[in-house]
């Protein structure tokens, strides 16, 4: 299957597709970001759909440690973090996503692992917010080959434990922690009044494809930056933006309030 054939451009989104989106969850780091900065855009436009009724969960890779700062200064519902591994909304503490009975050996195995990873690869350097992790464990992915990567994704496997990585990091994980999962969990939980379809799940790299995953979510959306990894993923979204990183998630947004628009005067007439 080619390239063309996998894909869809964003138009043929339907409005039957949008009228039935009451959720955002999307990925950060490379989604909400330019250059790996926020900007003045993107905090309008979470804005605009704070003021519309529809709330945003951000599933990232990020530590627990940035997460919990991020939901209290971005007008967002809630975010998970660490790949699926935890929950931070405005009103609670992190909730745990994962079965995790004693965090301080979990924290001890994964250390291990990436000494393991280490001493095959001396290049690889622990990220600098893995301190505030405590789900899983991160290194830089800056100058890391595909086949380093998936020797790494193996090496992992073969010991246990789940690997993924993105734009920016490397993640050692437990095998069953994913973003789709973790998603579920809260939308379960918190928002459960929302079925699949009602939600849009937006992402740009390999660690989001369980969220392209149309057997947890049917409508996903990919900005155009994740072209690069369409060779390296298993689940591709259904819809691709024709701008990259946080101007295809606008460009998203822009694209749902126009059909709300359309319908609004469709309504009227």
């Amino acid at each position: 299957m080619t390239f063309t054939q996998s894909w869809q451009p964003l138009q043929p989104l339907t409005s039957a597709a949008l009228q039935s989106v009451r959720l955002i969850a999307t990925d950060m780091d490379g989604t909400l970001t330019q250059a790996e900065k926020f900007t003045p855009l993107l905090l309008q436009t979470l804005s605009e759909l704070a003021e519309a009724s529809i709330p945003v969960l951000i599933v990232t890779g990020r530590s627990a440690g940035w997460v919990s700062a991020i939901v209290h200064y971005l007008p967002v519902a809630g975010a998970i973090a660490e790949n699926g591994g935890l929950y931070y909304s405005r009103d609670e503490v992190a909730i745990g996503l994962s079965d995790i009975s004693n965090r301080v050996e979990h924290r001890q195995k994964l250390a291990q692992m990436f000494a393991d990873l280490q001493r095959e690869f001396p290049k690889i350097q622990e990220s600098t917010d893995n301190p505030f992790r405590i789900t899983d464990w991160t290194f830089d992915v800056q100058g890391l080959s595909l086949r380093e990567l998936q020797h790494m994704q193996s090496r992992c496997h073969q010991q246990g434990w789940g690997f993924t990585y993105s734009t920016v990091q490397c993640h050692i994980k437990p095998l069953q922690q994913e973003k789709a999962i973790g998603l579920q969990t809260v939308l379960n939980r918190y928002f459960p009044q929302l079925t699949p379809v009602e939600v849009i799940t937006v992402g740009d790299s390999p660690n989001d494809q369980s969220l392209f995953d149309p057997n947890y979510f049917p409508v996903s959306v990919g900005v155009a930056n994740l072209r690069h990894y369409v060779d390296q993923i298993t689940h591709l979204p259904a819809y691709l933006t024709q701008k990259a990183e946080v101007a295809g998630f606008c460009e998203l947004v822009s694209y749902m309030k126009s059909h709300e628009k359309r319908r609004s005067n469709e309504r009227l007439q």
